[in-house]
């Protein structure tokens, strides 16, 4: 039975070699063609693929804004020493899809908190600060500088 069988396992395994030999040498003959005749086509479209290329790049840095940030309570007196975290999609992850980054920050005695160079775009917002009521609120930004104001509420009363 081992006999009748070991045939056909090598009839198999040589049409295999010999198929893939047959489209590998198809697809180098196809090849060598385009390369050793000038088309005027592809030298006309170089131009047009660096030009994409350039505005890919351009494309790829979305703009950046600048933040501050300034916490008040209800009377307008700052809030310091408050959790501020800023959310922002950033290019460039894995696959090239959009990652959410995050920045964690602190404000000083007078309620305000610079924010480094983000892009521009929706940005979460959220403070956390002892003894107020927790924000939390998406922006959507589109200048190169601005400034934000959040004035926190006071604590719900636990009955």
């Amino acid at each position: 039975m081992e006999l009748g069988r070991l045939p056909s396992v090598r009839c198999l395994w040589g049409c295999g070699l010999a198929l893939s030999v047959a489209l590998l040498g198809a697809s180098t003959n196809r090849a060598q063609p385009a390369a050793s005749q000038p088309n005027p086509q592809s030298q006309s479209d170089s131009p047009d693929k660096s030009s994409n290329a350039n505005k890919k790049d351009k494309n790829s840095e979305p703009p950046t804004t600048r933040l501050k940030i300034e916490i008040t309570d209800p009377n307008g007196k700052p809030v310091g020493n408050a959790s501020v975290y800023v959310r922002f999609n950033q290019t460039g992850g894995p696959l090239h899809k959009d990652k959410l980054a995050e920045l964690n920050l602190k404000t000083n005695d007078d309620g305000s908190v610079k924010v480094p160079e983000i892009p521009q775009g929706k940005i979460l917002i959220q403070v956390i600060a002892k003894g107020w009521h927790t924000y939390g609120k998406w922006y959507d930004i589109e200048k190169d500088e601005d400034t934000i104001e959040i004035k926190l509420e006071p604590p719900p009363h636990w009955y």
